[in-house]
């Protein structure tokens, strides 16, 4: 218990430094530029505090629970030498998480809203569910029989780019958003953990080459599923625009309407703990039914599971209490004061600053050090994917703002990441693409979605779903290209030094 609570003050700390960007970054703007503060100043500050708590509660949940978690089942999976049984699970996992996840619903709804209907909400949230534990299941069998990942993700991507070219230009940003939206911020890290488990159990085999890779498959799954959905519903539309109806308010949950209630914080805790309950089912099953065995260290994984829900529910009241509205409040102010780089300058500081927030990039890039064989620069790595997120929202801004053709920025950028992803170190490749699954996850993704609808529902000519999606799409390019031209310059630099 001891050393528990020591873990626990340490992540806290942790949690309150890495906060401090983003509470610079609001900070700064308000005062220096916006010359006042912000509206419901104690309930916003309040909100950042618990989502401190939130931080510290699901980095100790994964450390306590997930990750030992995901470890075990992978060993276990391994020594029944079934492969069928843990493609099984990995389906089951991806599905279960999948079709419960909150994101998923809401992307889902405004997906039949924007095509008036012609995308089926239910409908979709099946094929994305689907497509999403189809990959996971391939994950597995990929990595236990050795396939290159990065070979596979490369011809991934091509294929996207080809079916991007028949999709109909409205469905591009959406489908290209889902696949960072479809990454479910408590999956993640457990498939992240199998897979680790995986290499690490199988000789000769490389954590960080070949144990990564999993989160960039589940991205890419459903920008194909909504692209070939939106072709069928719509027919092929080469070069032509498909007319909608123009939507001026998005349905969401991100706001306490009435207040912090009672009842809403019961409400809220109750539909975490179920947006966990298909995982949890899921490991249960596999774990007493098919493995046959009790839960090893069943104190960890309840403990772990119990500071997950906590800590996601904390993310839940601090997003609707604090990022949110800090979000359309600064978009609102910028707008007002009909200067375009303060807004781009906006962009680039608060995806640099949210993402040094994320606790499953930190997660994950801890993971990728204390496991692979190659010493990792936790600090560069996250400061790399932090620019690279700047880059992408400030660019995916700029496109919104002046109306610029989403497919063409987003096949040129696609292009080049593959282009990249040749010329890298095989070893980082699959690294690199699951560092831009993981990275827009609960900090980064509402304050950036609370921006950029703002935006584009008050910008003349803009409507709040059609030019709303993207910032997502270009937010998730940057940090691979980020990375893997990292690596690329100190390979080459290392070779000339040699």
């Amino acid at each position: 218990m001891v050393e528990l609570i020591k873990k626990f003050k340490n992540t806290f700390f942790e949690s309150v430094i890495n906060l401090l960007p983003i509470i610079l970054v609001v900070t700064g703007f308000y005062l220096f530029v916006f010359h006042t503060v912000p509206n419901d100043l104690f309930s916003i500050a309040f909100g950042f505090f618990i989502l401190v708590i939130g931080a510290t509660f699901f980095l100790m949940g994964l450390e306590i629970g997930i990750f030992p978690l995901g470890n075990n089942l992978s060993s276990e999976f391994l020594a029944r030498k079934s492969l069928f049984w843990f493609a099984l699970f990995g389906f089951s996992l991806g599905f279960g998480a999948s079709i419960a996840e909150p994101a998923i619903i809401s992307i889902a709804s405004q997906a039949g809203t924007v095509t008036n209907g012609k995308l089926d909400p239910l409908v979709l949230r099946i094929l994305i569910a689907f497509s999403v534990g189809i990959i996971t299941a391939f994950g597995i069998i990929r990595t236990i029989l050795g396939w290159s990942i990065a070979n596979i993700i490369i011809f991934g991507y091509i294929v996207v780019l080809v079916i991007a070219f028949f999709t109909p230009a409205q469905i591009i940003g959406l489908a290209v958003d889902s696949g960072s939206i479809a990454t479910n911020v408590a999956t993640v890290p457990l498939i992240v953990a199998i897979g680790i488990g995986i290499t690490s159990a199988i000789a000769g085999r490389s954590v960080l080459k070949d144990g990564f890779g999993f989160v960039a498959l589940a991205v890419i799954a459903p920008i194909l599923t909504i692209m070939i959905y939106g072709i069928f519903a719509f027919g092929i539309e080469v070069g032509l625009e498909v007319v909608m109806p123009t939507v001026n308010s998005v349905e969401d949950n991100a706001h306490y309407k009435e207040g912090l209630t009672l009842f809403g914080i019961v409400q809220d805790l109750f539909y975490t703990f179920l947006n966990l309950v298909p995982i949890i089912l899921t490991i249960l099953f596999f774990q007493y039914v098919i493995i046959k065995k009790p839960l090893p260290n069943i104190n960890g994984v309840i403990f772990g599971l119990i500071f997950l829900v906590i800590g996601l529910y904390s993310f839940i009241v601090g997003i609707k209490l604090g990022l949110f509205p800090i979000g359309e409040a600064i978009a609102s102010s910028l707008l007002s004061q009909n200067n375009q780089l303060y807004i781009y300058l906006f962009a680039f500081l608060i995806g640099f600053a949210t993402t040094m927030a994320e606790p499953a990039l930190l997660a994950t890039i801890k993971q990728a050090d204390m496991m692979s064989e190659r010493r990792m620069n936790v600090t560069m790595f996250r400061i790399l994917v932090a620019i690279g997120i700047g880059v992408g929202i400030l660019i995916g801004t700029y496109r919104l703002v002046n109306g610029y053709d989403i497919w063409l920025l987003i096949t040129g950028l696609y292009m080049f990441v593959i282009l990249l992803a040749v010329f890298a170190p095989k070893e980082i490749v699959a690294f690199a693409f699951d560092l831009g699954g993981v990275s827009i996850t609960v900090v980064t993704l509402p304050i950036v979605t609370a921006f950029g609808l703002f935006l584009a529902n008050n910008i003349e000519g803009r409507d709040s779903l059609t030019d709303g999606f993207g910032l997502i799409a270009f937010a998730s390019v940057f940090p691979m290209i980020m990375v893997m031209g990292y690596s690329i310059i100190l390979s080459r630099l290392q070779i000339s030094g040699d």
